[in-house]
Parts: C-alpha cells; sequence; structure tokens
C-alpha cells in the first residue's frame, strides 16, 4: 500500500503545481491589458484547466487516504 501513497502524494503534488501555473497565467493574463473579448477566452482556458487540476489533486488525496487506512 506504500505504493499508492507514494502515487497519490506525487498527484497531489502535480495537482498543486498546476493550480500554482493557474493562477500565475490569470495573473499574468489580467497584467497584459487585453480587450474584455479576449481576456474572458482566456480566463475560460484557465478555468478549465484549473478544474482538471483540482480533480488531479483530489484524487491523489483520495488514494493517499486509502492507502493509509489500507497499509
Amino acid at each position: 500500500m506504500t505504493a499508492l501513497v507514494y502515487l497519490g502524494t506525487g498527484l497531489a503534488l502535480m495537482g498543486i503545481l498546476v493550480l500554482m501555473y493557474c493562477v500565475w497565467a490569470a495573473v499574468t493574463a489580467k497584467r497584459a491589458g487585453l480587450s474584455d473579448d479576449v481576456l474572458r477566452a482566456r480566463l475560460q482556458r484557465i478555468v478549465m484547466i484549473n478544474m482538471i487540476a483540482l480533480l488531479i489533486s483530489v484524487l491523489g488525496l483520495m488514494s493517499v487516504i486509502i492507502g493509509v487506512f489500507l497499509g
């Protein structure tokens, strides 16, 4: 079960890194001074990536919890 814990830890860390990328991308998009339509399209793409990163992080944390309970 230690493999499940390590796999979950890796997934959670990868999700957190992608979340940090989303924050960075949103801040740079806001500072770029884009028009409203372009900014909205870019932020919608960032929100989609953000949701995927949250899903990856949740799956990783669930794997860690299951690995701890079973191990």
